[in-house]
């Protein structure tokens, strides 16, 4: 039995983290299958994930392969057996759309030839410039659920819940995505009609016509009216045209489940995957939330999964990752734990020309993160590289193999496309095996918190298209873009993860901001913000929450309608935008309770004109205009950085302690550069997760609520190291009460350690005594026994301690 509750995933009621690793066993030889397993078994981790390719399994309707009868390493049946031989769980993804560089995105060639109605057009009735196709046209789901029926004849009697592996299904691919890289939306005649319908039973018959003046009813003119849209009606359109899709995507993601549910796989998680992250950064991975948040909140039995390919974890870019980790969590249902689904890994040599060359920290970093955060599945993608046959029906396509890539795939695998491992593979395997070691306790704990969260409004993001000619709609999106992520990330969101705040995130849009649990919020606003949600933000303040609001007070809607409700409530009116020029060097000074500080050069600032009660803060050099102000709004309050400030630590955290939050968890390193938090389980078992995101070797104490902890112990942390540091961690009669060391594995009578220090300290309570080695003194204080280590880290990382059987 698979459950998902409490943001937990408990299989026969047992909580599991899994670790999961993404094999194609379709690029691989059979021969090669037990070599690979062997070396993900290696790594630490307890699963195997692997694509589905219908390209492959039915390269001419009607011939089905699924138990390798064309080609040996198509038995899709005997991998998965394989797998429950070698005690693997398995993560079955099987489409219809995978990607993986697969022609098609892995559709077969005979059903877009024999159905091309479902091909999509796009603006202005152009063709599409993805391989994409129109969901949810009647001839696509015809043969998508005959493709279905077949893999879920062989998926259903090898369930967990039926005694065999598998333990979850992914539900098509990175949904949405391909429309949005290529700002393709699918218009074609099928989903205009059932946009027509949509948009009818949302809309009374006077709001319609306000909205669209043109005849909904003559469909010709009515969908030339649509691709082509007029300025006059061109924002309603974009907007009715997201939220179309987010639903139309969810019923899509239903129908795919009916489909899996009527051939006898239910019961078990359905997994949607995010898309999003690019050119290391995450910048753009909220757009992929936006588009099927929907989806996979719709019914119980969801989980979704980000796709992580941020390249290194650094100080640019660390900030991203716990902030998109956030934002998904905001949208999810109260049980649903975050998994991560593509989870990138290796060395980042994609093209095969020794570029990339990823730090070997680099997925280690991330699944420290993603774990503290409550990561329960982290699949690594791609774990082992592989080769791309050709098909059996020659195309003349340039390889005629069943990918883009050439011969071989997966090149910057951990585990290379002939089986050797790369540098990246012992430090990926350090960190797994690290997380199992105490993955009963990890799979339970939560992220301690400090009473601030982070807004997320999924409406900034439902940007993924643009009619090309309208000048209305980029003007729109561009002020969104600019202020939705990049300086707010930069500068606001890594000074608060700085300064040590632990946060979260809030879906102001779709969920009420509750003052008790989010006592401060801190948003990144643009100048456009629906009224409902100006409206909501005003009554939080009015109940007493504290507002940090960095970039612009909105003065508009979404559609661009004036609108405002939140500055009227703040006591301002905004006046203007001064921009930096060729010969104007626009700087800004802080003064009242932030003076003090260095006058800043920057590129923009919204201006204010303030009632007298009303604070300011920050103001334009040379007009003395105000650009940032704190206010207060009923019993709550507001400060206001409208103008893209640096990442001040310093004045953050001045900022969010004067709403009400104070940091708890803090660091003495004059260099910054460190990620920490902590996570916990209600027995008050804890960890604290460090890393040190630079390239040079670090001192620091530990501060918790200003006192010291692991009873004020200096820690070295190792240039780009990453340390998870246990805190009143129980194994039955033994009690670690603090460690400077990493727990490696668990036995009995023993326990093995990863040292990180010159001298480690590990204190245990216990009534057992400690079996005497000759790589430790122990010293015996009250009930508690300090063991100092005689290795030094650097020199010999192994330690093991023993205790004397129970009797």
């Amino acid at each position: 039995m698979i459950e998902i509750k409490n943001k937990q995933i408990l299989i026969d009621g047992e909580p599991q983290l899994i670790m999961c690793g993404e094999i194609h066993y379709y690029r691989l030889d059979r021969s090669e299958w037990q070599d690979r397993i062997d070396k993900l078994k290696a790594s630490g981790c307890n699963a195997v994930a692997s694509y589905v390719p219908w390209l492959c399994h039915e390269e001419v309707e009607g011939e089905m392969d699924l138990e390798g009868r064309t080609r040996p390493e198509l038995d899709l049946v005997g991998f998965i057996d394989l797998c429950a031989e070698n005690n693997l769980y398995f993560f079955l993804r099987p489409g219809p759309f995978i990607m993986a560089e697969m022609k098609n995105e892995g559709i077969p060639h005979w059903v877009i030839e024999k159905h091309p109605e479902i091909v999509p057009v796009t603006w202005d009735g152009k063709k599409t410039l993805a391989k994409t196709l129109d969901y949810m046209a009647p001839n696509f789901l015809k043969e998508t659920k005959k493709w279905y029926e077949a893999v879920m004849a062989i998926t259903a009697p090898r369930l967990q819940t039926n005694g065999g592996n598998i333990i979850g299904v992914q539900l098509d691919n990175e949904v949405g995505m391909l429309s949005w890289v290529s700002n393709c939306p699918d218009l074609t005649e099928n989903v205009l009609t059932h946009f027509v319908t949509w948009v009818k039973e949302r809309y009374d018959e006077k709001t319609l016509k306000e909205r669209y003046p043109f005849d909904l009813d003559q469909s010709a003119a009515c969908h030339r009216s649509i691709r082509s849209p007029k300025e006059s009606y061109v924002s309603e359109l974009h907007f009715d045209l997201g939220y179309f899709m987010r639903h139309r995507f969810a019923e899509y993601i239903a129908t795919l489940r009916a489909y899996a549910e009527e051939f006898d796989v239910k019961d078990i998680p359905f997994i949607v995957n995010i898309h999003g992250t690019g050119g290391g950064r995450g910048f753009t991975f909220p757009i992929g939330i936006s588009q099927l948040y929907e989806s996979y909140t719709q019914a119980p039995g969801y989980l979704s999964g980000s796709d992580i390919y941020f390249g290194d974890l650094t100080m640019e870019s660390f900030q991203d990752l716990y902030l998109i980790n956030g934002f998904m969590d905001a949208v999810h249902n109260p049980d649903q734990p975050l998994t991560s689904v593509e989870f990138n890994c290796g060395d980042g040599n994609f093209g095969d020309n020794f570029s990339g060359r990823l730090d070997p920290s680099a997925a280690d970093f991330k699944t420290r993160m993603c774990v503290a955060q409550g990561n329960r599945l982290i699949n690594y993608y791609l774990m082992t590289g592989g080769r791309n046959y050709r098909m059996s029906h020659k195309r003349g396509d340039g390889n005629d193999r069943i990918a883009s890539t050439g011969e071989r795939h997966g090149f910057a695998a951990p585990i290379g496309p002939e089986g050797e491992l790369n540098y990246t593979f012992p430090r990926m395997a350090h960190s797994i095996q690290t997380m199992m070691a105490v993955s009963d306790k990890l799979a339970v704990m939560e992220e301690e918190k400090d009473g601030i969260a982070f807004g997320f409004i999924p409406d900034y993001y439902m940007t993924e298209s643009r009619y090309p000619e309208s000048e209305k709609m980029r003007e729109i999106y561009q002020n969104i873009e600019s202020n939705r992520s990049t300086a707010a990330w930069e500068n606001m969101g890594r000074a608060m993860l700085l300064a040590g705040y632990r946060f979260g995130s809030v879906d102001i849009q779709n969920k009420t901001i509750n003052v008790a649990e989010t006592p401060v919020l801190a948003l990144p606003s643009a100048r456009h913000m629906d009224r409902s949600i100006q409206e909501k933000l005003v009554t939080y303040m009015n109940d007493g929450g504290g507002l940090l609001l960095y970039g612009e007070v909105p003065t508009h809607d979404m559609e661009g309608h004036p609108c405002t409700v939140l500055s009227e409530a703040m006591g301002v009116r905004p006046s203007g935008i001064r921009l930096a020029g060729p010969t104007y060097d626009l700087s800004v000074f802080a003064e009242r309770w932030a003076e003090g500080r260095a006058e800043i050069r920057v590129h923009k600032a919204q201006v204010f004109e303030l009632e007298s009660e009303v604070e300011p803060l920050i103001r334009v050099y040379g007009t003395d205009e105000v650009c940032g102000f704190e206010t207060n709004v009923g019993k709550g309050r507001a400060v206001v950085v409208a103008t893209p400030y640096k990442c001040d630590i310093s004045l953050f955290q001045q900022a969010i302690e004067r709403l009400g939050a104070k940091v708890i968890l803090t660091n003495d390193s004059k260099y910054h550069g460190v990620f920490m938090t902590t996570t916990a389980n209600d027995q008050g078992e804890r960890f604290l997760h460090l890393l040190n995101l630079d390239g040079f070797d670090k001192e620091l104490s530990i501060y918790e609520s200003g006192e010291k902890l692991m009873d004020g112990r200096k820690l070295e942390l190792q240039a780009k190291e990453g340390v998870m540091l246990p805190l009143n961690v129980r194994f039955n009669d033994i009690e670690i009460v603090y460690g400077t060391a990493e727990i490696a594995s668990v036995e009995a009578d023993a326990i093995a350690f990863r040292l990180t220090q010159s001298e480690d300290c590990i204190v245990f309570k216990t009534n057992r005594e400690i079996v005497p080695g000759e790589n430790y003194d122990v010293q015996k204080e009250g009930d508690l026994f300090y063991l100092h280590s005689r290795n030094h880290a650097k020199v010999d990382d192994q330690l093991t301690v023993r205790f004397q059987p129970v009797r």
